[in-house]
């Protein structure tokens, strides 16, 4: 994997893989401008202020956005359209969407990778993207587990029609990368990874490295909890329209225990002159399998926040701090059974 635009200041970009395109190191997620109207919403969203933040992303250097037909049962990817329609066509990002995780109707999602279901959710993307072709198109989540081959086939035959250029995985274990290498080389792989979830460090990314599988990981900011903007308050303020309401690491006692750790990496973040996002999104970005990070933001103040990260190195002596504090997290979360690690 190649690195270029290393300088102070300036956004550094790496190769999505041994072939793939050049990315800048931060992506812009979409998840969170879907609204709060759907099961794993964030809460109410200002469709302006989302357009606003894409193209503010792409003025700050942000080159490719990553979305899902998913995210907001479709709004995601309309926003994504309306902001590339004011962008100049020279100018535009890649655009990264998703398939498999299928609205029911009823607020409930469904679960499908049959190749009927993969190639109609394509079409619709498309359709609301307002595209041609996707710029890379990746399985959402291996579920059903038994239909991931057919999934992907699907996917490489898209690939062949014109209509997606690169595809890749999401969520995807080893074993199942494997079977999926055995159709067609995988381009991509998206898992969550962030300071307070490193799963990935164990297999998949030391796979993705042999294989010269891309890997752009999301949630990086521990779906806001690195930030360092949450309070208990807050944290109990949360909306029922907001997923992170029924999510443990946003309740006592995981809440407090965070909130301590999120204190001591400010004091890390405080010694290198850096914002607190600034040093969660550098911590991820240090390791050398990873391509990308998908931060999200749900205006331009918020993206304006987050991207220096993509200019930042992280120095030995600040791994060091955060890994002891990272110790001292796991073991007051194991003294309150907190430690299973979440899904995402």
């Amino acid at each position: 994997m190649g690195v270029i635009g290393s300088g102070a200041g300036e956004m550094q970009q790496r190769q999505l893989g041994t072939d793939g395109p050049w990315l800048s190191v931060i992506g812009l997620g979409t998840w969170a401008i879907g609204g709060g109207d759907w099961k794993f919403g964030w809460g109410d969203q200002d469709d302006d202020a989302a357009v606003a933040a894409i193209t503010e992303a792409v003025r700050l250097g942000i080159n490719w956005i990553d979305t899902a037909a998913i995210y907001g049962e479709g709004r995601s990817e309309e926003l994504v359209a309306r902001a590339l329609g004011q962008i100049p066509i020279s100018e535009r990002p890649l655009v990264a969407t998703k398939c498999g995780r299928v609205a029911l109707g009823n607020g409930e999602i469904g679960k499908c990778l049959r190749r009927d279901s993969v190639i109609a959710e394509c079409e619709a993307s498309l359709r609301r993207l307002q595209v041609e072709c996707i710029d890379l198109y990746q399985m959402h989540w291996p579920e059903p587990d038994e239909e991931i081959e057919d999934g992907w086939q699907a996917l490489v035959d898209l690939q062949r029609q014109g209509k997606v250029r690169y595809i890749g995985v999401s969520n995807h274990s080893v074993a199942q990368m494997q079977r999926l290498q055995a159709i067609h080389p995988i381009q991509s792989q998206q898992p969550p990874y962030s300071m307070i979830a490193r799963d990935v460090e164990s297999e998949i990314l030391p796979y993705c490295g042999q294989q010269g599988i891309g890997v752009v990981c999301y949630s990086p900011l521990g779906k806001g909890l690195l930030t360092g903007a949450f309070t208990s308050e807050r944290a109990a303020g949360l909306s029922q329209k907001d997923h992170r309401s029924r999510d443990p690491r946003f309740q006592s006692p995981q809440l407090e225990i965070n909130l301590a750790f999120v204190q001591r990496l400010r004091e890390v973040a405080a010694d290198l002159g850096w914002s607190l996002t600034d040093l969660a999104i550098a911590w991820t970005l240090r390791h050398p399998q990873l391509t990308a990070a998908i931060v999200g933001a749900r205006s331009p103040q918020q993206i304006q926040q987050t991207y220096t990260a993509g200019s930042r190195v992280l120095p030995a002596a600040a791994v060091t701090a955060v890994e002891s504090a990272l110790q001292e997290r796991t073991a007051q979360l194991e003294a309150v059974g907190g430690a299973a690690k979440p899904r995402v």
